[in-house]
């Protein structure tokens, strides 16, 4: 019958659930550095990590660009009856998560189940699809980071959802948002994101900006109150973007998003998930919009990728560099983990690793590299050598002057009467920046 969905043969036949062997293994479908249970500054790993599977790329992605079509082989992609190829794609979501041993899986409300014709039938997918969502997330225990809903793909947001010039896109857009808060509700989600795909414009001559961000904010309140209104007390977050698709986005970075959420009166709401390719798209390192989030009390919870600096575009590629993932985990360390937040991998394959088993060796290396830039931050922290310099570099503002200013306790006056009988500051210190990159390498 269409719509239900039978047991389906292992849709990864001879790949076991993957398992911590250690450094020197040889096997690799095996986690050389994440060990789910190991203790990093009293904490398990999976608790500091919060693994999570992005449903849209290693369920749905295709392989297809804009020059070829897909490529991917995906032996379970055999239904003709959307809705039935919706449902087997749940058996093999979660033999893929189970196998791979994460905690955490995330979606679109588009991901999971087909569009209809109408709005109505839309819901419908979407509660037949939720049920055997929930069903497997009770049995296997793997639960739901994040949902959200796809408000970009349909042409009738070409011209944005929220922000969008016509008052019944709108509309539809709040429809389809309540619908994708009640599934995660529904599931236990532990958040909800709003990532504004075609929130911004492209010329400003025929763009009313200040009404199309007022209307955001209306849109962002009605959120609120309806999450309220069905107890949902999920995290809301918002996903900086710059660039694509629109030339200017209203959701540029970190920066541009909490201004937002202040004007409004959102602040309490919403906090940042942050995407290490969208932050190189916006001209930031990923450590950056970590550090600028966390210092304001927004961090919240990160999609873990990297992008080509050669291409130049949102390439979403699996995370490799220690380097890198070191990074961000001395922020995340440094303002208290990302909890109900974690590391979702919102990166897809190569087009040209178009074998199932390829899902596996990228998450695999995803998770390594992350466990390998935990244990680094940590050890970073634990003996303070990179804190010692920094302290020293910063020492005249533990001096009386600097604590006096810091303490709101001098004023202009005040201080031109402190030079004027100093007569001249202090020689500037080296700033020894290679110092501290030397030492950041003693840890690798």
């Amino acid at each position: 019958m269409a719509g239900t969905s039978t047991p389906t043969p292992e849709a990864f036949p001879g790949i076991p659930k993957i398992r911590f062997e250690g450094p020197t293994t040889k096997n690799m479908l095996a986690f050389r550095h994440y060990n789910a249970d190991a203790l990093v500054e009293g904490r398990p790993m999976r608790d500091h990590l919060r693994f999570a599977v992005a449903y849209w790329h290693t369920f749905r992605g295709t392989g297809s660009d804009p020059f070829g079509a897909p490529t991917m082989l995906r032996p379970w992609e055999t239904h003709g009856n959307v809705l039935t190829a919706a449902m087997d794609r749940v058996e093999v979501a979660f033999e893929f998560m189970e196998k791979l041993g994460v905690g955490f899986y995330c979606f679109h409300d588009r991901d999971v189940a087909p569009e209809g014709n109408t709005l109505s039938e839309s819901h419908s997918h979407l509660d037949a699809v939720t049920e055997s969502l929930k069903r497997h997330q009770d049995a296997s225990g793997i639960q739901l980071l994040w949902g959200t809903a796809n408000l970009f793909s349909n042409p009738r947001y070409v011209h944005g959802a929220a922000t969008s010039p016509q008052a019944d896109v709108f509309a539809y857009a709040a429809a389809q948002v309540k619908k994708a808060l009640d599934v995660t509700h529904r599931l236990g989600g532990a958040g909800y994101v709003f990532w504004g795909g075609r929130e911004g414009y492209q010329c400003l001559w025929n763009t009313d900006m200040k009404r199309e961000v007022d209307h955001l904010a209306k849109f962002m309140h009605m959120a609120v109150d309806y999450a309220k209104e069905i107890g949902f007390t999920g995290q809301f977050y918002f996903e900086p973007k710059p660039r694509e698709p629109t030339k200017h986005q209203y959701d540029f970075d970190c920066a541009t998003c909490i201004n937002f959420l202040r004007t409004y009166g959102l602040e309490k709401h919403v906090k940042m998930n942050i995407e290490t390719n969208h932050a190189t798209l916006a001209g930031h390192e990923m450590q950056h919009e970590l550090e600028y989030a966390g210092m304001q009390g927004f961090l919240g919870s990160i999609d873990a990728n990297t992008g080509d600096p050669l291409v130049g575009w949102d390439t979403d590629q699996f995370p490799t560099n220690i380097y890198l993932t070191t990074q961000i985990m001395y922020t995340i360390l440094k303002y208290g983990g990302l909890a109900p937040g974690g590391v979702n991998f919102d990166a897809k394959v190569r087009r040209e690793s178009f074998e199932p088993v390829d899902l596996f060796y990228a998450h695999i290396g995803g998770m390594d590299a992350f466990a390998r830039g935990l244990t680094i931050a940590a050890a970073m922290r634990a003996d303070g050598a990179i804190q010692k310099l920094l302290e020293e570099r910063y020492a005249s503002w533990s001096s009386p002057l600097g604590k006096r200013i810091e303490s709101g306790s001098e004023t202009f006056r005040s201080l031109e009467k402190e030079m004027l009988v100093k007569g001249e500051a202090d020689a500037c210190r080296s700033g020894r920046q290679e110092l501290f990159e030397n030492v950041i390498n003693t840890y690798f």
